[in-house]
């Protein structure tokens, strides 16, 4: 299939993979942002071809693990109310909050429902005037216009049984997070390439000047992630930090413009916190005061709900790309998928459900 096996090539790969090699003179810590890239690195083991100077570490583009305890447990709390239809992606359904999580709201009797777009919710909201339908709107930018689309057709409609629980983050602000923190060992970033179709890469050009660190927008086969590598070392080697793009099929420097004026009518930036690193400002998307009658935080008045993390739970280093799942004491005994003690751990993104299905290091 084109654009899946020519970027899948085992001949491509190993071609790359020498030439990493052939330029690579120093060490150097380069981070990939999306967790749909670190799947990729893992399953395909990606590091196993790259030569023993390069340290690949994961970030925070989880969407799923960076979502805090709080907004879960407001979740559930909304979802398990009688008159509330609460409808959700999959990968959230299982993602603990601090005592349960969604699933098991559902066997207990709410009225929770996987749907495939957020549109389904409104569809919902449209065929049962009786029920409160609450869709929970989490995601990067990537899923930022659907997400709007929703609010903005239930106004167009006119649904008062219609409401966003949104938990929208957004990538730069994370990366001038890690990048600023005394803490930082990243020296060169892989960029998401799925955000970047929706918004392009103008605001990278800023974060590498100002760090001196290049940055490559990468797509997520084993060819796109040894093309953002070779790009990424070629700029380290010869000093340069500049802001490159490999995924070229699918993003251009501007973006997708209508996505990007639908996010900017519907939401408004505000300060986020994320799971296991902590408040990050202007990182997210909350509704703007035009679209405030969809928000479900305030419709059901869950604005104050505060709840600590989980002690043995060292997700926060690993978003940071501080430690490696495999370096956690929990792994693969006190957490696994079937009981996580964390979200990265049953998101399909997460780094470590990555390590548990894919690379079982012996501790």
């Amino acid at each position: 299939m084109r654009y899946i096996d020519e970027f899948r090539n085992e001949a491509a790969a190993r071609a790359l993979s020498k030439e990493i090699r052939a330029v690579t003179t120093k060490p150097w810590i380069l981070m990939e942002i999306c967790g749909g890239q670190t799947h990729t690195i893992v399953k395909f083991g990606i590091e196993e071809l790259l030569p023993k100077e390069l340290t690949l570490v994961h970030g925070p583009g989880c969407p799923v693990c960076v979502t805090p305890l709080e907004i879960i447990d407001k979740a559930i709390a909304i979802a398990s109310r009688p008159e509330v239809v609460f409808t959700s992606f999959g990968d959230m359904l299982r993602v603990p909050g601090s005592s349960t999580d969604l699933l098991s709201v559902k066997a207990k009797g709410g009225n929770v429902r996987m749907v495939y777009s957020p549109l389904d919710a409104v569809k919902l909201a449209q065929q049962h005037p009786d029920k409160q339908v609450v869709f929970f709107g989490v995601g990067f930018e990537t899923t930022a216009p659907a997400n709007a689309m929703s609010v903005y057709q239930a106004k167009q409609l006119g649904l008062k049984n219609f409401s966003l629980l949104s938990s929208h983050v957004l990538v730069p602000p994370a990366m001038d997070a890690l990048l600023s923190s005394h803490t930082n060992l990243v020296q060169g970033f892989l960029a998401a390439g799925h955000v970047c179709t929706v918004m392009g890469y103008e605001e990278y050009f800023s974060l590498a000047k100002k760090y001196r660190v290049p940055i490559v927008v990468t797509g997520f086969e084993p060819v796109d992630i040894l093309q953002g590598v070779l790009m990424t070392v070629k700029q380290l080697e010869s000093q340069r930090h500049e802001v490159e793009n490999q995924y070229v099929r699918s993003v251009r420097q501007e973006g997708n413009v209508p996505a990007q004026q639908l996010i900017k009518k519907v939401f408004t930036t505000t300060d986020r916190k994320w799971r296991g690193i902590g408040e990050i400002p202007m990182s997210g998307y909350r509704l703007s005061d035009e679209y405030a009658e969809f928000d479900a935080e305030k419709r059901f008045d869950v604005q104050t709900v505060t709840v600590e993390e989980s002690p043995l739970c060292i997700a926060g280093l690993v978003l940071q790309g501080l430690k490696k799942p495999h370096e956690c004491s929990a792994f693969g005994n006190q957490c696994t998928p079937e009981r996580p003690l964390g979200a990265p751990m049953v998101s399909s993104e997460g780094a470590c459900a990555a390590y548990f299905h894919y690379r079982r290091v012996k501790q």
